[in-house]
């Protein structure tokens, strides 16, 4: 059985909704087992805190499911990142923060480092028909939530996955 890499999530992924809606329906779909710690978590309901009154509570409830859906994804709360990544003999880290996690840094660690849209891109590259149908309903999903007509071109570029929005449409 072919082992697959195990990647760890940051809160910058996590957090906006269909980024993460994509991440974790190319990761349902088998293309790698995700891992995350209870303090990423916990900075994604923080964050969500700037939508509003209700922002926490929908993030915590949208957590709640994350727990549910993935109980097997979450590794103890560790000072950094970095640390959770190595503790859980993670492979790569998916981040839009590409200057706190250096690259010769996380070499020496056994890790890579990815941003969603390339490491999508990458995997919809390989084997689009893991991407295509995640793609699909991430977009249905956006248009029943939001009653707008999205492109789908559009609603991956709004959420910062241009390449892949470009494959896809």
């Amino acid at each position: 059985m072919e082992t697959r890499p195990r990647v760890l999530i940051d809160t910058c992924v996590l957090y906006p909704t269909v980024m993460r809606e994509m991440v974790l329906g190319v990761a349902a779909r088998g293309a790698f087992e995700p891992v995350w710690s209870a303090r990423i978590l916990e900075e994604w309901a923080r964050a969500a805190i700037k939508l509003g009154p209700t922002g926490e509570a929908q993030a915590r409830a949208e957590i709640a499911l994350l727990r549910g859906n993935w109980p097997g994804a979450e590794r103890a709360a560790s000072p950094s990142l970095l640390a959770v990544a190595v503790a859980s003999s993670a492979d790569m880290i998916l981040t839009l923060n590409a200057k706190d996690f250096p690259r010769q840094i996380l070499a020496e660690e056994g890790l890579s480092r990815a941003d969603p849209d390339s490491y999508l891109h990458g995997i919809w590259q390989a084997t689009p028909e893991l991407v295509a149908p995640v793609a699909d309903a991430v977009l249905q999903e956006a248009r029943r939530l939001s009653g707008e007509q999205w492109e789908m071109r559009a609603l991956l570029k709004k959420a910062r996955l241009p390449r892949l929005a470009k494959a896809l449409a």
